[in-house]
C-alpha cells in the first residue's frame, strides 16, 4: 500500500457522488471509501442528491448534502398562505440562499486540499464549487450517451478544465476522453476499483437461496440473466428480441430470460410486459424490480447478456464474472470486450441480434463451455483488478497531487 504523505493527513479529501442510487459508478465509490477508511485517509463527502445508499455512505464518513430548491418544503398551511399570496417560489429561494451561505462555510472548515468527483453527472455540482481552491481528480464511469444525458456541455468544460488527473474503467473510456476533450494521455490512469472480497462474499450468500424455486421455475431451467437501471442505452428492447430468438429455438427446454432492475412502476415495464404478453413468453421473460438481492440472480444465472449499446466497464460484468457466468455482449459499446475477449464468452458485432442469439444458443447447448469461459471470465477479473492494487493506484495518485498541487493541465 503507497504510504500516506504527511501533506495528505493535515487536509481533507472532498468526494462528491451526484447521488446515493443502488448504481455502479455508486457502489463502486462506496466501496472504495471503506478501503481508504482503513488506511486513516481523512475524507468528507458531497452527497447532491438522496437514494438507498445514503445511510450507508454517511455511516461511513462525515457527509452533507447540497443544497437544492428541490429540497425546501414547509408544512401544507404555510405552502397553501404562501401559494395565496404567489409568495412560495420568493420565500424558497431566501431559504435556499441560507442554506447555501452556511453550506459554503461547512466545506470551507473542512480544510478540502483535493477533490475527487465520481462520475460526470458531478459536473453541476462541482461548477458550484468554485469557493474551493484544490487539485481535483475525476473518475469517470461514462463514454458519450451518458456524458451527453447526465451533464451540461459548459459544465462539462468547466470540470476538464480543472482536472488534474482522470481516472477510468476501460480503455474505450480513455480513448473517448483523449478524442473528445484532448486530454493529456500522460494524466489519464486505466483500472476499474473493486472490492472483490465482498463481491465473492456476497455471490456466496446469494447462492444460499433458490432462485429458481423462489421465481417457482424448475430446478433445471436454463437463465438467461440481464442486470441494471433499465433504459433505452442498456439495450432492454434488445434482451426482449434475443429472448424470442433463443426461447422460439428451444421449445422443448426450460429456458427463462431474467431482467433484474426494472421499475415495476415504470412505462418501460409495462412496454415490456406488453411485449411479452403478445410474443406469448410471459411465463418465459421475467422482469425483476429494483432489488438489494442482485447477487440473488448474479450468482445463479447460466448465462449474463449484456445487451448494451453503450457501458463503459459495467460493475455487474465484474460481479457476473465473479460468479463464473460466461458473457455475451456487443463490440464498439464500451469496455466489456477488453474482458470477455475470446475466453470469457463472446463479442458478437454492434446491436447484431441474430449473432447473439446463437451464440447464446451455443452456450445453452454447451454446458462445458459455460464452465470454462465462467472460470476464465473468473480468473481474469482476480488477475486484472486486484482490490489492493487498484486501491494502491488511488493513493499513489492522490499523494502526487497533494504533494505538487498542480498539473500541466487545468487548474486548481
Amino acid at each position: 500500500m503507497a504510504e500516506i504523505s504527511n501533506q495528505i493527513l493535515t487536509k481533507k479529501i472532498l468526494f462528491i457522488s451526484h447521488d446515493a442510487n443502488r448504481a455502479g459508478g455508486q457502489i463502486v465509490l462506496l466501496q472504495l471509501l471503506r478501503q481508504l477508511k482503513q488506511h486513516n485517509l481523512p475524507m468528507h463527502l458531497l452527497l447532491c442528491s438522496d437514494g438507498p445508499l445514503e445511510d450507508e455512505f454517511r455511516e461511513l464518513l462525515p457527509t452533507t448534502r447540497l443544497p437544492r430548491l428541490d429540497d425546501v418544503h414547509f408544512n401544507p398551511f404555510l405552502e397553501k398562505f404562501l401559494s395565496f399570496f404567489s409568495l412560495g417560489s420568493w420565500v424558497k429561494q431566501r431559504v435556499l440562499n441560507r442554506r447555501w451561505t452556511r453550506f459554503q462555510s461547512t466545506l470551507l472548515s473542512q480544510n478540502i486540499g483535493l477533490i475527487f468527483a465520481n462520475t460526470i453527472a458531478s459536473a453541476a455540482a462541482y461548477r458550484q464549487l468554485d469557493f474551493l481552491s484544490a487539485p481535483t481528480i475525476l473518475f469517470a464511469h461514462e463514454l458519450e450517451m451518458s456524458i451527453q444525458k447526465f451533464s451540461d456541455p459548459t459544465d462539462m468544460a468547466y470540470l476538464m478544465g480543472r482536472t488534474n488527473h482522470l481516472i477510468v474503467v476501460s480503455r474505450a473510456v480513455a480513448s473517448y476522453f483523449q478524442k473528445t476533450y484532448q486530454y493529456p494521455e500522460n494524466q489519464i490512469s486505466t483500472f476499474q476499483i473493486i472490492d472483490t472480497p465482498l463481491i465473492l462474499k456476497n455471490i456466496e450468500e446469494g447462492r444460499k437461496v433458490d432462485i429458481r424455486q423462489k421465481m417457482g421455475l424448475p430446478a433445471n431451467a436454463i437463465l438467461v440473466g440481464g442486470c441494471g437501471h433499465a433504459e433505452w442505452r442498456k439495450g432492454n428492447d434488445i434482451f426482449m428480441m434475443a429472448a424470442q430468438q433463443v426461447i422460439k429455438h428451444f421449445a422443448d427446454k426450460p429456458v427463462y430470460f431474467v431482467w433484474v432492475g426494472m421499475r415495476e412502476d415504470s412505462e418501460l415495464y409495462e412496454v415490456q410486459r406488453f411485449d411479452a404478453h403478445r410474443m406469448e413468453m410471459s411465463d418465459r421473460i421475467i422482469h425483476i424490480g429494483l432489488t438489494s438481492h442482485v447477487f440473488q440472480y448474479l450468482s445463479q444465472f447460466d448465462i449474463f447478456a449484456l445487451t448494451s449499446r453503450e457501458d463503459p466497464y459495467p460493475l455487474v460484468v465484474l460481479e457476473t464474472a465473479l460468479a463464473e457466468k460466461p458473457i455475451v455482449c456487443f463490440e464498439k459499446a464500451g469496455g466489456a470486450p477488453e474482458l470477455v475477449e475470446e475466453d470469457a464468452g463472446f463479442v458478437v458485432p454492434y446491436l447484431d441480434v441474430f449473432e447473439m442469439s446463437q451464440r447464446i444458443i451455443e452456450l445453452i447447448n454447451k454446458p462445458e463451455l459455460r464452465l470454462k469461459m465462467g472460470q476464465n471470465a473468473k480468473r481474469k477479473v482476480l488477475e486484472r483488478h486486484p482490490t489492493a492494487q487498484s486501491v494502491n493506484n488511488v493513493m499513489e495518485i492522490i499523494n502526487k497531487l497533494c504533494a505538487s498541487k498542480s498539473s500541466n493541465y487545468g487548474s486548481s
